[in-house]
Order: structure tokens, then sequence, then C-alpha cells
């Protein structure tokens, strides 16, 4: 069996993997897969006559980000010990991946890792997505060391360290190959987004740790998918964030969080309505109706010996950002 399988995603992504897997191939050491979700534009032409060397696994449609690394994770399954899996619009620096694995191999009680995750346009800047490593609040809101809600902090190398958090970001993280396919990969339903949080709970629900290290750092591009401001992200930000939820906690305690969680989110989207812009409004109501439609058929985790999920360290992020005014971590 071999050590690690480095797999990126790529749905019509040509014009971002001309862009950033010159620098992958540059300074990884692990093989290096592509798992292409059915693309329209020339991705696997660009692929065969730029890349060669990289193995490829083609779908017979766009199953997603859940959905597409479930069924190309499923063919390597069994070949290697971890998986490292990153965007298409990631660039990495050397000694990237040695860094992951070897904090994976180092610690047992470890299920994932994520690098420290800067911007890509502001390279100064952490991203939006995962920065030094995310955290939930106790309504299972996300929030990172480097970024909360819409404030990003400059790298001044305030997280130069190695710690656990609460989840990996979906843009870079390794994690174990069998515990990957032993907790059921990512939740398909899903399709996009809130998929790795997801996966996070479940690893952690079998006792296992999240880990983050500054001793890996990539550069990622963010919004090549969907943009932030996308009706659809939100939509499936709210469906997916509810099902996760769902999924996680007792009856009464999700629908605690589920009636907190539609009063707040329903009053930004009045305020969306107000500024015109009622598609946005649209999105938060759909991804209510339509969990609230198929919740019947979410099975609840069940694992044996089932370890509780601490979250923190800040019970209610909207309070401590929106009405203490603490933009930053450090002030948390």
């Amino acid at each position: 069996m071999k050590t690690c399988a480095i797999v990126i995603l790529n749905y019509n992504g040509r014009e971002m993997l001309k862009r950033f897997l010159p620098s992958i191939c540059q300074f990884s050491r692990y093989d290096i897969w592509v798992i292409d979700n059915a693309s329209t534009d020339d991705s696997v032409a660009v692929l065969s006559q730029d890349f060669p060397e990289l193995q490829l696994i083609q779908l017979s449609e766009n199953f997603g980000y859940a959905g597409g690394y479930n069924w190309g994770l499923e063919q390597l399954k069994g070949n290697y010990d971890f998986y490292i899996l990153v965007n298409s619009d990631v660039e990495v620096t050397r000694n990237w991946d040695l860094s992951l694995i070897d904090f994976l191999q180092k610690n047992k009680d470890y299920g994932a890792v994520q690098p420290k995750i800067l911007s890509a346009q502001n390279r100064d800047s952490f991203d939006y997505a995962g920065a030094a490593g995310g955290f939930l609040d106790s309504l299972y809101y996300p929030y990172c060391r480097g970024r909360i809600w819409n404030v990003i902090e400059q790298d001044q190398g305030q997280y130069k360290d190695t710690i656990e958090v609460d989840w990996a970001s979906g843009a870079c993280f390794a994690l174990r190959a069998d515990e990957f396919h032993e907790v059921g990969g990512f939740d398909a339903h899903f399709f996009a987004h809130m998929e790795e949080i997801d996966l996070c709970l479940r690893l952690r629900r079998k006792g296992l740790k999240i880990g983050f290290t500054a001793q890996s750092t990539i550069y990622h591009l963010g919004g090549a998918t969907l943009d932030r401001s996308s009706p659809r992200k939100l939509y499936l930000n709210i469906r997916n964030s509810l099902r996760m939820i769902y999924k996680n906690e007792g009856t009464l305690v999700f629908w605690w969080i589920f009636l907190v969680k539609a009063g707040m989110e329903f009053a930004a989207g009045l305020g969306y309505l107000i500024t015109g812009k009622p598609e946005m409004f649209s999105a938060v109501f759909d991804g209510y109706w339509d969990f609230l439609k198929s919740r019947r058929l979410v099975e609840k985790i069940k694992f044996p010996e089932s370890k509780p999920i601490k979250k923190g360290p800040v019970d209610l992020i909207f309070w401590h950002f929106m009405i203490l005014r603490k933009k930053y971590f450090q002030d948390l």
C-alpha cells in the first residue's frame, strides 16, 4: 500500500488547472490524481496535453464536491494510507504535503489536519475558507482563526502553531483513508458546501481529533465554483447546515437551535428584501423548506460509543461579532 494520494476534484476548471497545477506538480512528493466531474469544457484535454504525468478518474456526471470525491475515492480505496484533498484553485509551497502527512503519522489520535490557508489574491492575508483552523459555536455557525464572518485578518505570524480545531477546510486537508471510508465519506446529499464540517463531526464522533498545522502553507483563490454572495451558495449552506445539525443533535436540542437560527436567518432574509435582493431571501426560504421536506430521510449519527462533540471557544459568535464588536479571533 502506498502512503498518500493527493486528489484534486475538477469541474470545468480549465483555467484553474493551467494556473495552479504547476505548483502542485513542482512541490508535491506523493501521487497526484484528478477526479473530473464530467466537465463540459476541455479540462480533460488540458490534463492530457499539459500534465500527462497526472492520473485521471473521469466520472459520468457532475456529482458535486461531496459525490464527486465519494465516487472518485472509491476507486482508490485500499491503495493508500492517506488522502490529501485539495481544490483546483490552490497554490502550494515546498513540503506542504510532507508536513501534513508527517503530522498524521506522528499523531495517531487525529483523523484529519489542515494547513495554514492564505489568500491567493491578497497573499499577506488569510483565506476565507479555513484560514488557520475552524471552530463551531453552539448554533453550529463556523468561524476561523483569521476569519470571523466577513472580516479577514492579515497573517502576521499570530497563528504559527499546531492545535486541535473543530473542523478542517475542504479547500485543503489531509485525512486517514480508512477512516474516510469507514464513516461513509462525504454526505452526497450536500452536493457542495458544509460537507467537510459534517465529515469532521463524524470523525470526532469516533473519538478522533481534527488538527491545524502551520508547518504547511497553501494559497487559495476561493470562489472558483460559487461566489460567496451567490444565492445558490447561501441556499446550500443553510440547507446543509440544518441537515448536519439534525444528524448530530438530539431532537429537543435540534429544534431549539432550528428556531433560533430561523429567527436570525429570516431576519437577514428580510434585510435582503429591503435592499433589493429578493433572490437571496428566496435562497433562505428554499434552504429551510427543502430541509423540512427531506428531514425524515436524514439518518442520525449512530456510532458505537459515540463521543460527544465539544464546540468553542465561543457560544454565540454572532453576539461577539455583531454586539460586542469583536472582529478578531484573539479578542474572543
